[in-house]
């Protein structure tokens, strides 16, 4: 049987997912990052993937083992009293089966939720027929944990612009009403999109919809009015953050003053002081 305030997060996390308002979950990659926004009041956390392999130094798209993957969801949930929902790409293996293990490390790393995308790492979707047993086998794989483990899944047709642009909305609901039927929690289309498509998405199907907030996407309450359920960020702020480490080498290296890192640096005792405080204990 699972821990029950493991239990009690992933309930916590579904709750957060019915009250009428879009749940906001900024995508952390590392420890100070995930405590930065939970201090900020956040009541829920994702982690991105793409953001973690950046910060340890890989590509995104499955290039970092999928042990140290896990292993830093995990040190991300131990520091959080949030909720944190997992990204893990597309399940991190070649078979339903190995979806399955992932998912079971998700749940030993203590995060509640967990993202299953179809799109393929060379471009294109994921057969369907193929998505669908991924998608059964890790709503398996909590029911047999004992976790209510929130399921996302998510398609990249507007992601990759699959097809015509006047098809991609009948495609995507085609897919998120199969992956519904396969044991879903919720649907996350990334991608830029217009309210009107984003209202037809929402109206589509009865789960909760979650998309991808930045360049080119409506402001959250636009999306609220549309009927969006769950905005996150990505990798945004993890490369946002980069942006500025990069934008300082630039100004040490060029005029040699310090005027990007004064402008933003959080004071080093409110940093000391947030980090000095666990919610865990």
């Amino acid at each position: 049987m699972a821990d029950s305030a493991l239990q009690e997060k992933a309930e916590r996390l579904r709750q957060l997912h019915g009250t009428g308002k879009p749940l906001v979950l900024p995508n952390a990659w590392d420890v100070g990052s995930a405590v930065v926004f939970a201090a900020a009041g956040c009541p829920a956390l994702a982690t991105s993937s793409a953001g973690i392999a950046f910060a340890a130094g890989f590509p995104d798209g499955e290039r970092m083992p999928r042990d140290a993957m896990l292993a830093a969801v995990g040190r991300i949930a131990a520091r959080v009293a949030v909720p944190v929902s997992a990204d893990m790409e597309a399940g991190y293996g070649a078979t339903p089966e190995d979806v399955a293990d992932t998912v079971r490390g998700v749940i030993a790393a203590g995060a509640v939720g967990i993202n299953i995308e179809d799109g393929l790492d060379g471009g294109g979707l994921r057969d369907p027929a193929d998505m669908l047993a991924r998608l059964r086998a890790t709503r398996m794989a909590a029911d047999a944990a004992g976790v209510p483990l929130f399921l996302n899944a998510r398609t990249d047709v507007f992601w990759q612009r699959i097809g015509p642009e006047d098809q991609r909305l009948a495609l995507a609901v085609e897919r998120l009403r199969a992956y519904r039927d396969a044991g879903a929690d919720g649907l996350f289309v990334p991608g830029r999109m217009d309210l009107a498509t984003i209202r037809g998405l929402a109206a589509a199907t009865d789960l909760p919809l979650n998309v991808l907030g930045g360049a080119g996407m409506p402001p959250i309450p636009e999306l609220a009015s549309a009927g969006v359920a769950r905005v996150t960020v990505g990798s945004g702020p993890m490369r946002a953050a980069m942006g500025v480490v990069r934008a300082i080498a630039e100004e040490l290296a060029g005029p040699g003053t310090y005027e990007r890192i004064l402008g933003v640096a959080i004071p080093y005792p409110d940093l000391n002081a947030l980090f000095a405080d666990d919610p865990q204990d």
